[in-house]
């Protein structure tokens, strides 16, 4: 079944080829045939035949002849193989180890090389049978074969291995053997339908090779799992994918139901362990080695002192790699006594230099020991002298926490390593807040020589509970404020529409008319509303502000009479004017508002009569030190205290009269934005407000306003200056205009209603619904836009965003923004060379002309 192809080589020949294209030699044979019968007629008829079906005969002839040709060159007709590529495909496929068959959609066997016979016994090619009529039949293999067999119907590739306890070929041996079979489906030229391909393989010995592999394994972790000394493999993220038996067994972890990855380091790490471990930290593609003493946690809650010898990897870009770690139990070795003395001189300086205090106790919860910084926490109650007494440690705590740590103290004694923090504050000092930490003594079991039951460490919290009370009332009260500031901001536009569409209607009607009447009454509504809106925006410190430098004791004095009338005949009013005021900053609509506010408030808060007390003092910065406000940053200021002899603020309710919508008021006679729009001015202003209060004595609410620093050439006195210069144009300047403007709005009430305002004037309007279209537009007039009036709040693109697009066009472009919100909220985003004009929300006609007018005109 071989055949020499030189040098004495041997090449083996496939048991089966039929592998020429099918149908070849028949249409070859016909072709011949045709050829010879149409010769003999010719012979045979050529007297008989006119010249005329001669001709006919001799073009039928040429025409086969062109076909034949064609046939040749497509390959349809071969006379000799057009390669030796099939030759060398065969002569590979035929040296193979691994058995091959070929058969065709009908199961018929087209081709099958000498070791598929050897592999299935066939003698001859009449003994070759596909792998489906060999093993379909074997109960052993038919699952196998017949799922494959199964994915080639659908032209799906499939393998499997099965295993025969007798082998496929006939007097092979009676040992049992292991097969591999894949198969798969191709296309060949010629063939209507595709081929399948079946490879079948002897893998016996790979399988031997990896049992014996499996069986060394197996002894290496045989080993590995009951060594004297525990073992764990982490991942990057902590989770334990191997754990030894001897570890499992100190932790009481079930290694049949242990699931690699399910088990994190950190669910076996006590207390703050885990800080050391990831504090070890390896350089990039290196390794690092490093000791740790630790507890970890058993399944029973348990301590259990280790040490690791932790071993940790990272990658080339510097990530945290898998760990290893040798775990040794320190319950179990002997005491080193050397150096026994030296060690307990270090343990004692670290113990005493530490900054947390530490206290052991007994199972009584008696103090055994404690550290320099825990008699310096609680000095006021516990002294060296107690200590040497032992009193017990709960005497620290408030009473309502006593409880909590019995139950603490509990755990630790049965060794629990879970034990949650315990928050309290000082015996007869409240505002003193301390955290305690109960941790269990590993040694320290019953009928044990150790006398301590308990570590307990203490950590003052008094800065982190106020720090955490200021920023829990500033979220709620930016919370509250933004979702104002966003409401306030839609009810503009909506104000401003209908302002808009009011003074369009006055235009066009005279008060004779007898809708004119109705006309105002809508638009003073609307400016009633619009006071409204302006309450929100203080409340959300993003109102308008037009500060001013102001003297207080004018304002003050000013205010006086509306403050007398307010308080009525029962309440007498007091104001103290402090000597040489400095100076402050703000809007004076805003600050007669606040105290106007305080002043009501606190005549509600003294129905049987009483005294209102207002004055004024300077409050340098070495003074701020001496309020005890934790908020209040070392500054020049200016006090305003506004004080009441009333019925006073409980404390629960002091410290929520801030928060908007709080009342303490009957339903219908408070909406509880009072004094959250006083903070929000004052907070704006960049001030700060305080309250003290004492139930039956009174309520002194504290302003802290800065000090304003005059300057000549400041900013603010040329904007004073020109608001002033201003005033007095007003009433006779000409508002029309012919200039091109491009207003931008992407409320289309307000745009409408802005266009008509300024078209009505003579001007020319390009409108825009948002910064990006208004940028085109821009474009498209080669930038010949004599002003822009912008929204600032929109989408896509906002106003600042558009200037800033626009001045890299046509850096002098005159802009002027259009909000709600204060200048302030937008203006510290654009560059300090900008300039601009703002028309704050909501607006008549007659003041969008007059800004517009204003802009148009200022530095031409």
């Amino acid at each position: 079944m071989a055949r020499s192809i030189g040098d004495g080589e041997v090449e083996m020949a496939p048991i089966v080829n039929q592998g020429a294209r099918p149908g070849v030699i028949t249409r070859l044979i016909i072709f011949i045939l045709v050829l010879t019968g149409s010769a003999l007629v010719f012979v045979l008829f050529q007297d008989r035949l006119g010249e005329e079906f001669l001709l006919g005969i001799l073009g039928v002839l040429a025409m086969i002849g062109v076909g034949y040709l064609f046939a040749s060159a497509i390959g349809f007709i071969q006379i000799a193989p057009r390669s030796t590529g099939d030759e060398l495909s065969r002569a590979f496929i035929d040296s193979m180890g691994e058995g091959l068959v070929v058969t065709d959609a009908k199961g018929r066997i087209l081709y099958a090389n000498r070791a598929y016979a050897e592999l299935t016994g066939a003698a001859s090619a009449t003994d070759v049978k596909t792998v489906e009529a060999l093993l379909s039949d074997n109960p052993e293999a038919a699952p196998v074969i017949e799922r494959v067999a199964a994915g080639l119907r659908d032209g799906k590739p499939g393998d499997g291995e099965f295993r025969l306890s007798r082998p496929i070929r006939p007097g092979a041996g009676t040992g049992a053997r292991w097969y591999r079979a894949l198969a798969r489906v191709f296309k060949v030229p010629g063939y209507r339908r595709p081929l399948s391909a079946w490879l079948l393989t002897d893998i016996s010995d790979e399988r031997a090779e990896q049992e014996r592999f499996f069986l060394d394994l197996q002894k290496a972790i045989d080993h590995l799992d009951h060594a004297p000394a525990g073992f764990f493999a982490a991942d990057a993220d902590g989770r334990i994918t191997y754990l030894n038996a001897t570890l499992a067994e100190w932790l009481g972890v079930d290694l049949a139901n242990f699931v690699p990855g399910a088990l994190s380091l950190s669910d076996i790490v006590a207390g703050d362990g885990m800080a050391l471990i990831q504090a070890v930290k390896a350089e990039p593609g290196t390794v690092r080695n490093s000791v740790i003493d630790l507890d970890l946690s058993t399944v029973r809650g348990e301590v259990l002192p280790v040490r690791f010898m932790h071993r940790v990897t990272a990658t080339r870009e510097g990530q945290r790699g898998p760990t290893r770690t040798i775990v040794l139990n320190r319950t179990l070795g002997e005491d080193a006594s050397a150096d026994l003395r030296a060690s307990e001189v270090r343990f004692t300086r670290f113990f005493n230099s530490t900054p947390m205090a530490i206290a052991s106790v007994d199972h009584d919860g008696r103090i055994l020991r404690t550290n320099a910084p825990f008699l310096s926490l609680f000095a006021c109650v516990v002294d060296r002298d107690a200590v040497d007494r032992r009193v017990r440690l709960d005497t620290v705590m408030h009473e309502r926490d006593r409880e909590a740590f019995a139950l603490a103290l509990e755990k630790a004694k049965q060794h629990q390593a879970d034990i949650p923090p315990i928050d309290t504050v000082l015996p007869g000092n409240e505002e003193r807040h301390v955290r305690f930490y109960v941790n269990a003594v590993a040694d320290a079991g019953s009928g044990s020589d150790v006398e301590e039951a308990a570590i307990v460490y203490a950590v003052d919290t008094t800065e982190q509970k106020a720090l955490e009370a200021q920023m829990a009332q500033s979220q709620k009260m930016q919370a509250v404020g933004q979702l104002a500031g966003g409401i306030a901001h839609d009810f503009n536009n909506v104000l401003t529409a209908i302002i808009m569409a009011s003074d369009l209607l006055l235009a066009n009607h005279r008060p004779s008319d007898p809708s004119f009447p109705d006309i105002m009454n809508i638009k003073q509504n609307a400016n009633r509303a619009a006071s409204l809106v302006r309450q929100l925006l203080a409340f959300s410190r993003r109102q308008t502000l037009r500060p001013e430098v102001l003297n207080l004791t004018d304002v003050l004095a000013d205010i006086r009479m509306l403050l007398s009338r307010l308080m009525g005949n029962d309440i007498t009013l007091a104001i103290e004017h402090g000597r040489d005021l400095w100076p402050v900053k703000a809007d004076i609509g805003q600050f007669e508002q606040v105290i106007v506010n305080l002043a009501v408030n606190a005549r509600d808060a003294m129905p049987d009569g009483g005294q209102l007390t207002v004055r004024t003092r300077n409050v340098p910065t070495s003074e701020c030190a001496q309020y005890p406000y934790r908020e209040l940053q070392p500054a020049d200021y200016v006090m305003v205290e506004v004080a009441d002899t009333g019925t006073g603020i409980p404390p629960e309710t002091l410290k929520k009269i801030f928060e908007p919508f709080f009342t303490t008021k009957e339903v219908g006679k408070g909406t509880g934005l009072g004094l959250s729009m006083v903070y929000g001015i004052v907070k704006q202003t960049g001030g700060f407000i305080f309250c003290d209060s004492e139930v039956g004595k009174g309520t002194t609410f504290r302003i802290f306003l800065p000090r304003h620093l005059p300057s000549a050439q400041t900013e603010e006195g040329k904007s004073a200056g020109a608001e002033q210069a201003k005033e007095p144009r007003q009433t006779t300047r000409d508002l029309s205009g012919s200039a091109r403007v491009l207003l931008v709005e992407d409320e289309d009430a307000v745009r409408m209603g802005n266009v008509r305002a300024l078209t009505s004037r003579g001007y020319e309007v390009h409108e825009a619904s948002s910064g990006t279209e208004a940028l085109e537009i821009f474009k498209a007039l080669d930038g010949k836009v004599d002003i822009v009036v912008s929204d600032v709040v929109m989408p896509e693109m906002d106003g600042p965003t558009l200037l800033a697009e626009l001045r890299k066009i046509r850096p002098d472009v005159k802009f002027i923004f259009v909000s709600g919100y204060a200048e302030d909220a937008f203006a510290k985003n654009l560059p300090s060379d900008a300039k601009f004009g703002f028309l704050p929300k909501p607006f008549s006609l007659k003041q969008l002309a007059t800004t517009v007018k204003e802009m148009l005109e200022e530095d031409s």
